[in-house]
């Protein structure tokens, strides 16, 4: 139960079991003893999803590290000596995945100045045609958004093919933060704010769900991380069709948006930091998304495992090969085999749960 000598408002934690907790209710939070926000958290997470700790078999497949575009965190783009892979090259990381046990393939990579939308859908169809049950959870916002354009067809359009050919779901990633200020600064050739909302809004009503997440600690303010929580509740208000929220912390090293933040005399995010993030996230969204992932890629798996005290019910997933994060600075490994998550999350007290992507069965 509440510690009844909690400084905060009832008001506030009566709106944040409503789920209609304001930004200015968010900045107050911020403001009281962290231990005080993670136990509102750590509260309304067991409310909401019980004691179990999931997580997914999967395994990354960043298919290139060349790009057309200019982000300023980005540390994975090579286009001197870049690679790329072919389509068999593909199936054969989509072989070895299968036969680790994996459910899901994550696909992602850098946008392509010679590939259209048809690129995409052979990915797609080659992976469904050998491996029909395997859930393909690939291509974010900028490269669909990418993809429509090179086709110059409609994004709609594009996420009908896209679904018709066998994607399941979409990662919400190359939000970073919605903010156009920000936006501006850290990724100016990439989706603006109401471009990615749009984008995200039309794959949830053409049966594609997504993920959500925020990469923060960098050039952006509080309210700014706040605002883009709250752009994707009422996202989620209108469609459902969020599966989780995943924050990421910024990785400040090898890029130039890093240089200049480790420039100006602050470094990565700190550890309460990232819990604080990571509680308001589970209180901002209560009743409306009800996963919240922590990332031990970019946290490291022991404050990850606390992060579990702190609103999250999720550690993601096994990944077997990470190359975005590793490229920035991440340190934390590539792979974490079911056997380390269960004991992991055994540690911290919790019943651990294979799932599959949609949270199917939980």
């Amino acid at each position: 139960m509440r510690n009844t000598a909690s400084t905060i408002p009832d008001e506030v934690i009566q709106r944040a079991r409503l789920g209609k907790c304001t930004k200015e209710d968010a900045m107050s939070l911020l403001n009281v003893n962290p231990f005080e926000l993670f136990s509102l958290a750590d509260e309304l997470r067991s409310e909401a999803v019980g004691d179990a700790v999931t997580y997914v078999i999967n395994r990354n497949i960043n298919f290139t590290n060349r790009c057309i575009g200019n982000c300023g965190f980005c540390a994975f783009r090579d286009n001197n000596n870049g690679y790329r892979l072919t389509l068999d090259e593909i199936m054969e990381k989509v072989s070895w995945a299968d036969k680790e046990g994996s459910t899901e393939v994550c696909i992602q990579g850098g946008l392509l100045p010679d590939t259209n939308l048809d690129f995409y859908l052979d990915i797609l169809e080659s992976i469904k045609a050998e491996y029909p049950d395997m859930h393909i959870h690939a291509f974010s916002p900028m490269e669909v958004y990418h993809a429509a354009s090179q086709s110059n067809i409609p994004v709609r359009d594009a996420l009908e093919k896209l679904k018709q050919s066998g994607l399941g779901t979409m990662p919400g990633t190359a939000a970073e933060i919605l903010s156009d200020r920000v936006r501006k600064v850290i990724c100016p050739s990439k989706l603006k704010t109401a471009e990615w909302v749009d984008v995200v809004t039309l794959a949830h009503k053409t049966g594609i769900p997504t993920t959500a997440t925020m990469m923060y600690g960098h050039i952006e303010t509080m309210g700014e991380r706040i605002d883009h929580i709250l752009i994707v509740r009422d996202i989620q208000k209108e469609t459902g069709g969020f599966t989780e929220f995943v924050p990421l912390p910024f990785m400040p090293y090898n890029n130039r948006i890093g240089e200049e933040v480790l420039r100006s005399g602050r470094f990565a995010t700190t550890g309460v930091e990232d819990l604080q993030m990571h509680a308001l996230i589970r209180v901002l969204l209560n009743t409306h998304v009800a996963n919240v992932q922590a990332s031990w890629v970019k946290l490291g798996k022991k404050l990850a495992q606390f992060a579990l005290y702190c609103g999250a019910n999720d550690l993601g997933g096994t990944l077997m090969e990470e190359k975005i994060s590793k490229s920035a600075g991440a340190g934390h490994g590539e792979y974490m085999s079911p056997e380390e998550f269960e004991w992991m999350i055994r540690g911290a007290g919790r019943t651990p749960k294979q799932r599959n992507t949609l949270y199917h069965g939980v």
